[in-house]
């Protein structure tokens, strides 16, 4: 029954991006007009379209009843456009340290209470890290995540579930908050095995033209060749890559 579920729904949601693709193409239409340039019924594109017009991904006309897409498409598009840019201004650093370091390189956005991985930026003579672009990791226990809640309001820290990954993924709320006060003091954070058992990570905050932290770059590598010793090498030069790629976003005090 489960699958049979999941499969109705991944139709329904399939359905649903048809009928946003199409008022997309032909903004303007009227009940009737979807149904027919979609092949459903209007008690289909009734029920398919109201989560849409609720999320403001489409709007109908209260006098007309026509469809066109909603200020929920440009927020989406605003944000696609804002990880490309910061792709985009992020990547000769992170080829840069990449060259400097020897180990994997990876951009990540805030998407609370996870991180989105954006970027990647591998050395092939190395083992290839598992991580993937488009894929998300937990704020609590990644290198990334803790630089960016280093800077996030308290009440961020406090609806945070600590989850354990390995036996060194820190889950008491004062532990993590004294972790985020050593991180803002040293200016980067350290991932000592506590999302994946055999790997170390260090990363700092990305502060855009509002100063504020929603993004981090970071070095990976298995703790053979990142050593608790070469922790403290890496952690400036992390540092230093994700201050110059604060200043290229605007921000005023990096």
């Amino acid at each position: 029954m489960g699958y049979v579920s999941e499969r109705n729904q991944s139709a329904s949601l399939r359905r649903a991006l048809t009928v946003l693709d199409h008022v997309r193409e032909h903004s303007g239409l009227s009940l009737t007009q979807l149904a027919e340039g979609v092949g459903l019924s209007k008690s289909t594109v009734l029920r398919l379209t109201a989560p849409l017009v609720e999320s403001r991904l489409l709007e109908r006309d209260r006098k007309s009843g026509v469809y066109r897409l909603g200020h929920g498409t440009v927020q989406l598009g605003q944000a696609y456009l804002a990880m490309l840019d910061l792709r985009s201004v992020a990547a000769e650093e992170s080829h840069r340290l990449m060259s400097e370091v020897r180990e994997t390189v990876h951009l990540v956005v805030y998407d609370p209470p996870h991180v989105v991985y954006i970027d990647k930026v591998e050395n092939e003579a190395n083992v290839r890290m598992a991580s993937r672009i488009g894929s998300r990791g937990p704020a609590h226990c990644t290198a990334v995540g803790k630089a960016i809640l280093a800077w996030q309001p308290e009440q961020a820290v406090a609806e945070l579930a600590l989850e354990p990954r390995t036996k060194h993924t820190i889950t008491d709320h004062e532990r993590l908050r004294a972790e985020l006060r050593n991180i803002r003091r040293r200016g980067y954070a350290v991932d000592d095995r506590e999302n994946e058992p055999e790997v170390r990570c260090v990363a700092a905050p990305i502060f855009n033209h509002n100063d504020a932290v929603t993004a981090a770059i970071s070095v990976s590598g298995l703790t053979s060749r990142i050593t608790a010793a070469r922790v403290r090498e890496l952690g400036p030069l992390v540092a230093g890559a994700a201050a110059r790629i604060s200043r290229k976003l605007g921000s005023p005090s990096r």
